[in-house]
Formats: C-alpha cells, structure tokens, sequence
C-alpha cells in the first residue's frame, strides 16, 4: 500500500504543478505591460534631414515595439521628394503614426497637407491651420496642368486610403484651400482636435488602426512618452536648409577665397571660404534656389572687385550693391518651383541688409587695404641697409660687430681700417648677411 500511496502523492504533484503552469501561461498575455509611445518633432522645411529622422524615428518604434509614433509637426511646407519619402514611411509602417499640427499657432501648409493626411490618425491643436497644397512656379503663378494633376491626384489617394475627404484634400492642391482646426474636424479632414499631448493620447487610446498586415487596438491612455530627438549631424544638416543661412554662408565663403587671393599667405581664410562654400552647396541642394539670383550674386562680387582694380569714382560699387540685393532677392523662391512645388523659402530683408552691407564694407575697406599692402614695398629687407647709419658695438680690426636699424650685424671695416668701439659708422655694401662699414668722420 504504501508503494501505492507514494505514486499517488507524485501524480497529484505533478497535476498540480501542471496546472499553476497553465494558469501562469494564461495569465501572462492578460497582465498589463507598461505602453510606450516615441515622438517625433517636426519644425520648419520638409528637407532629406526630415525625411531620414521621420524614417529612422518609425524603424525604432518598430524594432522597439512601441505602441505608436507620434509626429508633432509645424511646416510651412518642404521638397516634394522628401514629403513623399515620408508619406511612404507613414503609409507602409508596422507601426501606428499619429500626425499632431501643434503647437497652437502651428501650421501643416503645403507638403504638411500629404503628411498629415497620410498618417494613421491626424489631430490639430487649437489655433492651427492647414491646407494651401498648389504647386506653383518661380513667378508664384500655377505650376502646369500635368504637375497640378500629379499632385492632386496623391493627394486624393492618400485621403482615400486613410478615409478622409478626399474633396477637400484635391482642391487644397488644385485652389490651395486651407482649413482652421474646427473647420478640418468639421469637413473629415483630420481624425480629433486635441489641447495636448496628454489630451491626445487619452483620445485615441481604444481606437482600432489598421495596419498593412493587421489590425491593432491603441493602448496610449497610461503610456509612456519618449522623444527622438534629432542627432546633432541631423539637427546640424537641417539647420542649414534655411535660406538665410545659405546666403550668409555663400557670401562669407566667397569672402574667405577673395581675401585669400588678395593677401596670399595667411592660408586660414582660403580654407574656412572653402568651407563655407562646401556647406553652402549643402544647404542649396535642400533649398529650390534660383540659378539668375546665384549669377546676380557672382556679378556683384566681380564689379566689387573691378571697381577695386579700376577705380570709377563708385559707379562700380553702386552697381554691385544694387546687383546684390536683386540678387539676394532672387535666389530663393518664396512660394517654390516647378520642380520642387511644396517648398516656401526666401531670405529676410534684414539678412539682405546686413549681408549688404558687410559686403561692401568687405570690398571697399578689407580687400582694398589688403591689395594696397601687397602692393607695397616691403619695410624690410637687406636692401634697405644700404647707406644705413649705424654704431660700433665692438672695435672692428678689420671686423667686428655694428648695431645697424635695431639690430646687431656681422661687419667689416670696409678699407680695413681700425674703427673703435662706439663710432658712427654707415654701410657700404651688403654680402649677405656681413656688412661692410665705413667710419663717419
């Protein structure tokens, strides 16, 4: 019996630990892991930088497993092939993207509009706008018929795919409508308005997305929060596609290898023009600039710089500075190109002012003084000992030492005559670095 007893006792331990083991295994999916949410900041023109922060900030929700991506975003607009690189990352991520036109004052205009239609869920903050998507040239007229179709009909199938009014989305491309945060809830552009973050993520905790493979339900309303913030070599990069900066960089890079030319030998202005001119080119690749204002800009710098070599009285200056500010002026189109039609880039009246100014300034001060210099005569040299007045330091027998223009040199008694120490002497000849003197009587 007691055999018997014992295997007994054994089956009913291992029941028992079959079962506390199911129980564990059925339990686990139902216990609450602490969400996550990453956002991502989007401030200022749609560029290549945006486009790779927007991409990378999905691929890490997606390696990490967050509940979802959410874009906080105020555009005035950005490249074409950037906006669609991120509408693609949108429209084909594993994980759910919410697009956020915050803060209050913020705005999705022109790529903003593709952006935030093609998001999961869209919301706008109170106070903010969107809309304005009409392609246009660089004399702010419509673009043709064939871009404006284009453009329409991406819009159009976006809104489609992510149930929105795609009415609305076709005319904010072909009549540039634009919509307040009230009036896009209204018209089914956007998904909810929302104060805040917070507010936001209360909202759409519980709603069903639907994803290219499956369909998820959000858990956001105790999530986590964390940022992805540009890297410093994407924050640097995008800094750069501003128009201002762009100029100022073309123009002190222009400084650097003119004055470089002017003074040779100095080497540290020709290598920071070099590199400033190296990132000017960066900054112009993101930005839709004008090649007529670039050629005003380096017809200014050469009247500048013949007005130094041939003087007319100013009339060469007056014309670079003029040459200059329509220059300046129309490098960058403030409402796109044909070729890049959701950018809004020009530089400021005060950066055209200021760059102006120190331009001329640069040209008629700086590089005049410096040309003048190397023109010169050099001040020293063994040439100018010649006939020099000078004193015996030592008694020179035929030789000795003599103090000559502040400083000692090797000498010799120039008829081979005893000259004591202490009397004026003058130079009579020059054999490198051995004077020879001659005392004053």
């Amino acid at each position: 019996m007691k055999p018997e007893k014992g295997k007994r006792m054994k089956r009913h331990f291992i029941q028992w630990i079959m079962l506390l083991t199911c129980l564990w295994l059925f339990q686990s999916p139902a216990m609450p892991a602490t969400g996550f949410v990453y956002t991502l900041k989007i401030d200022g023109v749609i560029d290549p930088i945006t486009a790779e922060y927007v991409n990378r900030g999905i691929e890490t929700a997606t390696r990490t497993g967050a509940s979802a991506v959410i874009i906080e975003m105020d555009t005035p607009g950005g490249l074409d092939l950037s906006m669609r690189k991120i509408c693609q990352s949108i429209l084909n991520s594993p994980v759910p993207v919410i697009v956020y036109v915050s803060p209050t004052g913020a705005r999705a205009a022109s790529a903003g509009v593709f952006i935030t239609l093609s998001a999961h869920l869209a919301a706008m903050a109170p106070g903010t706008n969107i809309g304005a998507a009409h392609p246009v040239n660089q004399s702010g007229e419509k673009s043709s018929d064939k871009i404006t179709n284009d453009a329409a009909a991406y819009a159009r199938t976006i809104a489609l795919k992510r149930d929105k009014n795609a009415d609305w989305a076709e005319k904010a491309v072909r009549e540039s409508l634009s919509l307040t945060d009230t009036q896009a809830l209204d018209q089914k552009v956007i998904d909810l308005k929302a104060v805040d973050l917070n507010d936001l993520l209360f909202q759409i905790d519980g709603k069903i997305i639907t994803l290219p493979h499956t369909e998820l339900t959000l858990k956001t309303q105790n999530a986590r929060v964390q940022a992805i913030p540009m890297s410093w070599r994407e924050n640097f990069f995008h800094t750069l596609a501003n128009p201002n900066i762009a100029v100022i960089l073309l123009l002190v890079g222009i400084y650097g290898i003119i004055f470089e030319l002017a003074t040779p030998g100095l080497g540290f202005a020709g290598i920071g023009g070099g590199i400033c001119l190296l990132l000017a080119l960066v900054s112009l690749e993101a930005l839709p600039f004008n090649f007529a204002g670039l050629i005003l800009i380096l017809a200014s710098v050469v009247l500048f710089i013949v007005e130094i070599k041939t003087p007319t009285h100013g009339m060469l200056t007056l014309g670079g500075i003029l040459t200059l500010i329509f220059g300046l002026m129309l490098i960058f189109s403030p409402t796109g190109t044909p070729q890049e039609p959701y950018i809004s880039a020009k530089v400021s009246w005060i950066t055209i002012i200021i760059m102006t100014l120190l331009t001329t300034g640069f040209f008629v001060i700086v590089v005049t003084k410096g040309v003048e210099a190397y023109k010169r005569s050099p001040a020293l040299g063994l040439h100018l000992l010649q006939n020099a007045s000078g004193i015996a330091k030592t008694a020179l027998n035929p030789d000795g030492i003599v103090h000559v223009q502040g400083e000692e040199w090797g000498a010799i008694s120039d008829e081979g005559e005893m000259i004591p120490s202490g009397s004026k002497i003058h130079v009579t000849k020059v054999e490198g670095l051995i004077l020879h003197v001659k005392k004053d009587t």
